[in-house]
């Protein structure tokens, strides 16, 4: 049993992949490829470093003695001068020359972005993912009449997959933004203490062309074609806001469906997976309880929240840098990414085995359906010489003597029975039920899901399919 608090986000619900890049050994073994990148950059400027010092670098990129950085820490009280310390020890002939004219945020910074970038990335994976499996569950059910709903309440049919299709559209905003942002990553940069590179100024002897190149070589070496051209000693913090308020959207797309599967699952129309040995309730044998759909949306209330944090966060900070954003930083932006990817993996995994009800969907269909086919009837009585405004106003009457039988009395819904009855309509039953056909309610659903998907969807899809699964990751406990 641990003897320390350890978040849930790894111990449950995050993959390993996103948690390994937030780790502390991504982290550090970056700042030394950063280490390295500017001491290869500063070399090709002309500056008096050797090979030998870079090599005896390079070969203690990933083998990092964390006892003696440790060790330094709890004397200096600094830890990115700790591992430079610890780094030098490894690489004595480097010693000198590592970090050379750089400041905290040169290792930070940069590689807070990287992280960040590289978690967008596998963000983009798993959401394609889900796409993918959710244009399945689309097209395979986009015929299937349902009854659809505005504020919960009956309103006209739609179909099962034209419902999907809602879901679908707004992972692809999504995905639409995520991938801008993926788009515009740019690393800092080696800017100095306010963002001025007079350190550097100072290196190469007041030309100010290398210290320009500086830049350029740097970002190249580490897989980047941009930088921030301008910053204080940061980047700017407005970055954090905005690759939170993509997380918060995707998460804010998966409450929305997660609720709305809680929703069906309560009607008995559409469940959740629930494995053979799964237990729903500790009291209640019978039940089951829509768990994975709650932790969708338990997660997403924390990422909608916590993506305030870095709203605040770059609305306060002061002139060229302060220090009030580093402890905030460190908390809230992994638990963003660590629980929009656990959010993603819950959301294929219950796409991937959602269980249809055909039958429940058809008898909740068919309650409805003679109030909704009310039009349908009153067109038809008129072809056959009835008043519009009269029959209207019998419609609207025996509308709601039928729904007091069904409210009150708890009966089925008798409004046909009613309507053959009225002569004023000289319509049989059998005329009447003929038109109670769910298919003839939904309009273009059908075709508007397989537009959708064909138009939009799948073109995207073939376009990464290099990226698409073909089993979800198994969810953890």
């Amino acid at each position: 049993m641990k003897q320390q608090y350890q978040s849930p986000l790894n111990t449950r619900y995050a993959s390993k992949e996103m948690s390994h890049l937030f780790s502390q050994e991504f982290k550090f073994q970056t700042w030394r490829k950063l280490w390295i990148a500017l001491a290869e950059a500063e070399k090709e400027l002309g500056l008096a470093i050797t090979q030998e010092q870079i090599d005896q670098m390079k070969a203690h990129q990933y083998d990092i003695n964390y006892e003696v950085a440790e060790a330094r820490e709890k004397e200096v009280r600094h830890d990115v001068m700790s591992h430079v310390y610890a780094f030098g020890k490894q690489a004595p002939k480097a010693e000198a020359i590592i970090h050379l004219g750089a400041t905290s945020c040169y290792v930070g910074d940069n590689t807070d972005i990287i992280i960040m970038t590289e978690a967008m990335k596998l963000i983009r994976k798993k959401l394609l993912n889900v796409i993918n499996e959710l244009s399945k569950f689309a097209l395979e059910y986009k015929d299937m009449p349902t009854l659809g709903f505005t504020h919960f309440q009956p309103a006209q049919t739609t179909t099962v997959g034209k419902r999907a299709t809602l879901w679908l559209q707004d992972l692809m905003m999504d995905l639409e933004d995520l991938e801008f942002q993926i788009s515009k990553a740019k690393l800092l940069g080696s800017k100095g203490t306010t963002g001025t590179q007079a350190s550097f100024l100072e290196l190469f002897d007041g030309d100010k062309q290398k210290v320009k190149q500086l830049d350029d070589i740097i970002a190249n070496k580490m897989g980047y074609t941009n930088y921030f051209k301008v910053s204080g000693q940061t980047y700017p913090r407005k970055l954090d806001a905005q690759i939170l308020n993509v997380l918060s959207s995707i998460a804010q797309s998966a409450f929305k469906f997660s609720n709305d599967i809680r929703l069906l699952q309560h009607l008995k129309e559409i469940e959740e997976p629930f494995e053979k040995s799964q237990i729903g309730s500790s009291a209640m044998a019978y039940k089951r309880n829509p768990m994975r759909c709650e932790r969708i949306g338990s997660l997403a209330r924390y990422v909608i929240a916590d993506a305030i944090n870095p709203a605040i966060t770059s609305s306060i900070q002061w002139f060229e840098r302060t220090l009030d954003d580093s402890a905030n930083k460190r908390i809230s932006i992994p638990e963003a990414f660590l629980c929009v990817d656990a959010i993603l993996t819950l959301y294929r995994n219950v796409v991937d085995g959602l269980v249809v009800y055909p039958k429940v969907i058809r008898k909740h269909l068919n309650d409805e359906l003679p109030f909704m086919a009310t039009e349908n009837i009153m067109m038809d009585a008129v072809k056959k010489g009835g008043n519009r405004q009269e029959l209207h106003e019998r419609i609207r009457i025996h509308s709601m003597e039928a729904g007091k039988v069904v409210k009150m009395e708890g009966k089925q819904n008798d409004l046909l029975q009613r309507i053959a009855n009225d002569a004023v309509f000289g319509m049989t039953m059998e005329e009447l039920e003929a038109i109670m056909i769910p298919e003839n309610f939904v309009g273009i659903a059908p075709e508007q899901t397989e537009d959708y998907i064909k138009n939009f969807v799948q073109p995207m899809l073939d376009k990464n399919k290099q990226l698409l699964e073909e089993e979800g990751e198994e969810i953890r406990v």
